[in-house]
Parts: C-alpha cells; structure tokens; sequence
C-alpha cells in the first residue's frame, strides 16, 4: 500500500495516526515456518542483501506478513540513506559490511497473523502487531496522535518527513491511497553557480545541471549539482547568461568527486534551490532549482547555508 503526496503539512484530524517518514528501502517479510522471504516493492528478493533480518524472522509464527522499512541508523539514531547505500550497492561481500553497516527492520503494519489482515482496520492491525514477539534488528514504528508536534519533531532533526494513517483505512495492496498520505519536509539553501554541464537529448544546446558550491576561505565548496526545476524557456535564457561569464579555471575546491565534463563560470550568481536534506558528506539530497536571488554574494557562505546553519 502506497501513501499520496501531500502538498502542505499532515493532516489533522483524530482520525488519523502519524509516523515517521523512514528513509530506507521498503520490504514486505512472509515466514512460513521453513523460510522468510524478504521482497522489495518491485517484488526483488533481497534476503540474500540483508541476511541478518531474514534470519532473524525464523522463529516468527508460520504465515506472519509484515510490512516495513529496512533502515540504517546514524550516530544519532536517525535513519541515514547514505549509509544504507553501502548495503544496497555491495562492493563487497555482505559479510564484510554487515557489521559495519548492521540494518534494522522497521515494521509498521501486520497484513497477515495465521489468518490474512487485509480487510481489518489499521488499528486492529497495529494492535495485532504490538502482540508479536519481534526478533532483534526488528523494531516497531511509532505512530503519535498530534500532527503538528510530529511534523515540529521532523523539521528539528532533519528527518525527510511524516507518514499520516487512517485509523480505519484497511490495507490495499498496490493502491496509492488517499487513506494514508506522506508530508516531506523541503528545505531551501542560497547556493552559488560555478559551472554546469552540457545539456543532452531535448536540452541540446542548454545545460544539463548547475554546479553548485558554498564559498569558504579556499574557494567553493561543492555542495551538489541541480538539474531539476527548470522550464525550457529557463534552459535557453539561463544558458545564454552562462556562456558570458565562463572562465579557464574551476572556482570551487578541488575534489575527485565533481562532475568531469564542467564548464566553469564565475561564481557570481546566487540561485535558491530546495532539497530534502544534506547528506553526511555534504551534497543536496534532492535538489529542484526555485530561481535566482539578489541576496548579496557575500552573505553566501558555507557558515551561513550550509548544513550546520540555521534551519540547515
């Protein structure tokens, strides 16, 4: 069962019970007794990624099916993609990482308990859930009543956002409901343009992406590139700015991560970009481009808009 897109803040209402938005990979677990299988939303098989949770689960009752997020948690306790991407994107063997980057199973919904759950209510399906004896690695999700001092929670530690639930709604699998609906928070950053790449397919002669950095003592720190958020009209006007105001050498810090194929400019246009989150490292997570800004240039810092600053 999939949530609809909000476009404001989580509903209100006693009707409702609000969650976390987990930031990890989706992943429905079925035990049967001899084995679990864990399956991602499109149906792959990912007990073979996460062996530890699949293990785990054995000794759950013969036809349990719960539904959740596998997620990665930082030093903080808070979920962290970036982290899970080193289990998603094995280099290694899973051995080698498990320890390092150990996954924890985040369940919020109990479809079937010897006898399938679909048709009950939300509430009968947590309250079901709460009765199961989880194994370690497995933990359940919250839910809380009060919307806004949910959503206040998110914004202050940086969490992507809110999942709101019908108490009543049963489960549909597959339907993208308006019975449960996901709220995101989006931040917005001031961030200054030093280069972008070449525009391809039905961008041919524009750009494909600005290249964007904060400037610190040394140059531009990169922050990300942005390439979303942009009309046509945009592309073309935007562009014809940008070839008046290239330059030989790069303006940002070197770093092995740039982008290859850059062409530089001089920092001095200031753009409004909005994004879900920065990354451990640094980067925009997310990035759709809102237009450019007078704000004075030199009020552009990474102490200013960087992660660390306020509403970062």
């Amino acid at each position: 069962m999939l949530a609809q897109p909000s476009a404001g803040t989580p509903p209100k209402g006693a009707e409702w019970l609000h969650e976390i938005k987990w930031d990890g990979v989706r992943g429905v677990l079925a035990c049967d007794g001899d084995s679990t299988r864990l399956r991602s939303r499109t149906g792959n098989e990912m007990s073979a990624i996460y062996p530890e949770l699949a293990a785990g689960a054995h000794h759950l009752r013969p036809g349990t099916v719960i539904d959740g997020e596998i997620v990665t948690l930082d030093a903080d306790g808070l979920p962290s993609f970036e982290l899970l991407q080193r289990r998603m994107n094995l280099h290694r063997p899973v051995a080698d990482v498990r320890e390092a980057v150990p996954a924890t199973y985040v369940v919020f919904d109990l479809l079937h308990d010897a006898d399938s759950l679909l048709s009950h209510s939300l509430e009968d399906r947590l309250s079901r859930l709460a009765a199961l004896d989880l194994p370690a690695g497995f933990v359940r999700s919250a839910t809380f009543d009060d919307s806004d001092a949910t959503w206040l929670f998110v914004k202050e530690k940086g969490i992507e956002g809110v999942v709101s639930k019908r108490r009543s709604s049963p489960y549909r699998p597959g339907a993208r409901s308006p019975d449960w609906v996901k709220s995101v928070v989006f931040r917005s950053v001031r961030a200054v343009v030093g280069g972008f790449t070449e525009g391809e397919g039905g961008r041919a002669g524009g750009f494909g992406a600005l290249i964007l950095g904060l400037p610190v003592a040394s140059g531009l720190r990169w922050i990300g590139s942005v390439g979303t958020g942009f009309s046509d009209s945009d592309v073309r006007h935007i562009r014809q700015a940008l070839d008046e105001m290239t330059v030989a050498d790069s303006p940002f810090e070197s770093h092995p991560d740039l982008p290859s194929q850059v062409t530089w400019v001089a920092p001095a246009l200031v753009a409004v970009v909005q994004h879900k989150q920065w990354t451990g490292a640094g980067r925009l997570r997310g990035p759709s481009f809102k237009g450019f800004t007078d704000y004075p240039l030199t009020d552009v810092t990474w102490d200013s808009e960087g992660p660390d600053a306020p509403g970062g």
